[in-house]
């Protein structure tokens, strides 16, 4: 490493160091032992080109310690990523572009948010699994358009996380060549020495897991790096982890502390670390020889995306059937217009468990939308989320679609995070509707970075019967709706699990879950398109304002639609109203709501069986609400149902009592 490279380091050491302490936050710790790795990543092995941070063949980088976000800050900014001087200096401020941890789509060259810890090594995985999936697709020989790496910068609080393990274990099974992750190993954690909670041999647990492993026993190193580097391109049957041994807060008075972690080093300190690194006391500066010695760089990493253009000008000339299918998958836009055909609606009519009628508008949709990629945690014959005819992607077969992520769901939802967030595929992923407490983290973070990522959650109430209250979700519902721009929809038959689908592989910005039986349920003929609106009249009344109105979602609408006629019988004129998402409900304008809902009826029963938390805002303050708002029992389904209250009788009989 050349005095130049060596006083850029220093530089976004230094950078980073101040930008904390001008905020009084963050963690100095990190950038300043970890400042030589990323520098190395960046300047030396990776194809990159800052003035287009959506070149599509890039390599990814991902800073899986998000705490270190001061540290990708400085990089970007020495990188001619756009970040200004001021935006360093206005780090974790109100409306700034550098906020505490790295957010996607806030900050131009952050790949995928990051900050709780293990995540961004899932997530790895899910890029690198991405760009085999495209590669195996579109490259021809002679002609490589997808050929790009993933490299994470990791600490050993990711490494103690169990979604870090979950992943690596998947990334070895499948031979991930492409994956290389940097573990900045500084034995330091918040409650101080990691002997405390940490005292594995990390490279034989990666050994285990199929990786190809390296360790740097010097972290400022920069050229045993860059050779460690080098050998882990050249493995390419195994994911790469190098283990570099560094020093948290290097350079500072506090260096080798947990002190030096989360906290600014102080105006002392600060002072005597620009020493220590030969950097002038002048703050927020960079030097006229690192900015030119940086222009060059750049100048150099931008011909990365001039060199591709060209190539993928040849490879269109050669193959423009090819080229034009890529440029679809890369717009990221499925139109509801072009695959919203006649037969997605169409379904027997017999009883038949929404689980089933979501897979087969799911192998419907394959056939319409031919970059969908997803599987299950292991359950996919009861989830039916398998594309049939389709190949599984496989260290032999990186072509296939469907996925066996292994009973890993939350590995399973980061992944899905990182292929959505990668670009060119549309993921998805199943399991048990109560195990998505295990991913719920993922589906926070979808929510929070706008990826349209679907969850098939199956098996969604009391119905899943004998294997008992572990089983059997009761507040997993609540759970969902409650994450913001999270879209729950629970529905009640096939049309409306088309209309759940086909929300969910078009909005473009929204993660959808289907919450759906393991139980068979009847077909409507009055359901249909109006369910993608989120709730909408089933049955109406014959007045013009009901004497009640009885709300449901999923199987509990069929106990509606019985206790309407019931009702209409004993001379009750009710309107059924069937609700498969309250959050795409909430999303209509007022004048729809009023009209689905009139304020003039305030008699209302509500139907679900889950917690009844969420619903009083549908009900009133004169209205009921049959919910389950305790656990459930090892029993059969139909027993559980009534013996819980939920049959047509106790419907009616709640709204007779409040009419």
């Amino acid at each position: 490493m050349n005095q130049l490279d060596q006083k850029a380091i220093n530089t976004v050491r230094v950078l980073s160091a101040e930008a904390v302490q001008k905020a009084k936050s963050g963690h100095p710790g990190i950038a300043l032992g970890a400042a030589p790795l990323a520098y190395t990543i960046w300047a030396k092995a990776m194809k990159h080109s800052p003035k287009n941070p959506k070149f599509v063949d890039r390599d990814r980088f991902i800073l899986s310690a998000g705490h270190g976000s001061a540290l990708l800050y400085s990089m970007l900014h020495l990188f001619g990523y756009g970040l200004t001087m001021e935006d360093l200096k206005n780090f974790r401020q109100a409306d700034s572009l550098t906020p505490g941890h790295p957010e996607f789509g806030h900050t131009a060259g952050v790949e995928i948010t990051t900050g709780p810890l293990g995540q961004g090594i899932a997530n790895g995985v899910g890029m690198a699994m991405a760009e085999a999936h495209l590669a195996a697709k579109f490259n021809r020989d002679g002609h490589k358009i997808v050929d790009h790496y993933t490299y994470v910068l990791c600490g050993d609080g990711c490494l103690m996380e169990g979604v870090a393990s979950e992943a690596a274990s998947l990334a070895g099974t499948l031979g991930l060549g492409k994956l290389i992750l940097v573990y900045d190993s500084n034995n330091i954690t918040i409650e101080g020495n990691t002997d405390v909670a940490f005292t594995e041999d990390v490279s034989k647990r990666f050994d285990a897991y199929g990786w190809h492993t390296q360790t740097v026993e010097d972290g400022n190193d920069t050229d045993a790096l860059e050779t460690a580097i080098a050998a882990a391109k050249a493995e390419s049957g195994k994911p790469s982890m190098i283990l570099v041994k560094t020093v948290i807060g290097y350079g500072s008075p506090k260096a080798g502390s947990a002190s030096s972690h989360g906290e600014p080093l102080g105006e002392d300190n600060l002072k005597l670390t620009k020493e220590a690194l030969g950097m002038p006391e002048d703050a927020f500066f960079v030097a006229d020889d690192v900015k030119a010695h940086m222009a060059d760089i750049v100048a150099n990493l931008n011909k990365n995306e001039d060199n591709w253009n060209a190539a993928f000008s040849a490879y269109e000339a050669a193959y423009p059937e090819l080229a034009a299918e890529w440029k679809r998958w890369m717009s990221g836009n499925v139109e509801l217009s072009e695959i919203d055909t006649p037969a997605l609606w169409e379904f027997e009519d017999k009883p038949n468990a929404t689980r089933a009628t979501s897979g087969i508008v799911l192998n419907r949709l394959a056939e319409l939308i031919p970059n969908l990629f997803g599987g299950s945690a292991d359950l996919a014959p009861s989830n039916k989320s398998d594309m049939k005819g389709k190949a599984y992607f496989s260290k032999e077969d990186y072509a296939g679609q469907n996925l066996h992520f292994g009973v890993r769901e939350h590995a399973m939802g980061a992944i899905m995070n990182a292929i959505a967030a990668h670009g060119g595929l549309i993921p998805y992923g199943a399991t048990f509707f109560v195990f998505s407490d295990y991913l719920k983290p993922c589906m926070r973070l979808a929510a929070l970075m706008n990826l349209p990522t679907t969850y098939i959650f199956t098996h969604d109430s009391i119905g899943v019967g004998e294997d008992g209250p572990t089983h059997q979700p009761i507040e997993q519902l609540s759970a969902m709706r409650a994450i913001p721009g999270f879209i729950d929809f629970r529905p009640a038959d096939g049309k409306e699990t088309t209309a759940g689908w086909l929300y969910a592989v078009t909005n473009g910005k929204h993660p959808v879950g289907l919450a759906l039986t393991r139980q068979n349920l009847p077909q409507y003929a009055e359901t249909g398109r109006d369910a993608m609106r989120g709730a909408y009249v089933l049955l109406d009344s014959e007045k013009e304002t009901p004497d009640i109105i009885l709300i449901a979602s999923g199987s509990e609408v069929e106990l509606v639609y019985k206790a309407h006629a019931e009702l209409k019988a004993q001379g009750v004129d009710a309107r059924v109203v069937s609700m498969p998402s309250m959050t795409l409900f909430e999303m209509q304008d007022a004048a729809y709501r009023e009209k689905v809902l009139p304020s003039a009826c305030r008699k209302r029963v509500a139907v679900e069986a889950g917690t009844s938390f969420g619903w009083d805002k549908y009900v009133g303050l004169d209205g009921k609400i049959l919910a389950i708002d305790h656990f459930g029992a090892s029993a059969p389904a139909g027993t559980l149902f009534a013996n819980y209250g939920f049959t047509v009788e106790n419907v009616v009989s709640l709204a007779k009592s409040i009419l």
